[in-house]
């Protein structure tokens, strides 16, 4: 036995293997940093979307977690409940689609550890995200599994652009990020002109070109193409 009866559940949770369920689960590597990080974050409210080996520590590192997750006959739900690893008197399963189930969940504390691994399929990714950004504690912890996949990629490019986060460490194909003290964006504004991921598109120059790609659309297709012969001659003579 491990001396630390934590190490201990960790140990048992990773020799499930990647077969606990059909939908696959979070790499060994990404559940032992959940563990060495869950003491400094003091969790009292944690969420995650998706349903797994993950469910299973983060029932032994938080005193409220809320799942939402679909099981779709994948065992990722319905395995978990059955797991003796799992204390279910500390987890609430919101179970159904996530885009259903968010936006109309109610969220009365703030959350000091979110876990963002449900549907991959844009734009369900940036969706989740939407409805849980706004609850997450100053120091909280966001993380975001499976960012090779390119829809969850953009999500991570975004996030780890943004000034309410900073990457704590990626591994593998999991992101973890800590939530800063930069002020919450609003989530039912626009501003889209202060978020760093758009600073490129601000740039002014880069507007002209947007315009004018723009207003090239907008002309029958032999005027497009005559201007477009036009430009080419014209940029040789330069």
């Amino acid at each position: 036995m491990a001396d630390d009866p934590l190490d201990e559940i960790l140990r048992r949770i990773i020799a499930l293997g990647r077969n606990f369920h059909e939908a696959g689960t979070l790499s060994p590597q990404a559940l032992e940093a959940i563990r060495l990080r869950a003491p400094e974050l003091r969790i009292r409210h944690s969420v995650e979307t998706g349903s797994g080996a993950s469910t299973l520590l983060l029932s032994h590192l938080s005193p409220q977690h809320t799942v939402f997750a679909l099981d779709r006959g994948t065992g990722s739900v319905s395995n978990v409940l059955r797991s003796p690893l799992l204390r279910p008197n500390v987890v609430t399963f919101v179970q159904g689609p996530t885009q259903r189930t968010l936006p109309g969940y109610r969220f009365v504390e703030k959350l000091q550890l979110v876990l963002i691994d449900g549907p991959h399929g844009y734009p369900f990714p940036d969706m989740e995200y939407y409805f849980l950004y706004p609850h997450l504690d100053a120091g909280g912890l966001l993380i975001i599994d499976d960012i090779h996949i390119r829809s969850v990629h953009n999500l991570f490019d975004f996030v780890r652009q943004d000034a309410m986060f900073e990457v704590d460490e990626v591994i593998r194909n999991t992101a973890f990020f800590r939530r800063t003290e930069a002020a919450t964006f609003d989530p039912l504004g626009d501003g889209w002109w202060l978020q760093n991921y758009n600073a490129e598109a601000a740039d002014p120059a880069r507007l002209r070109a947007v315009w004018k790609e723009w207003v090239l659309r907008l002309l029958p297709g032999p005027m497009r193409r005559q201007l477009s012969r036009f430009r080419r001659k014209l940029r040789s003579w330069l």
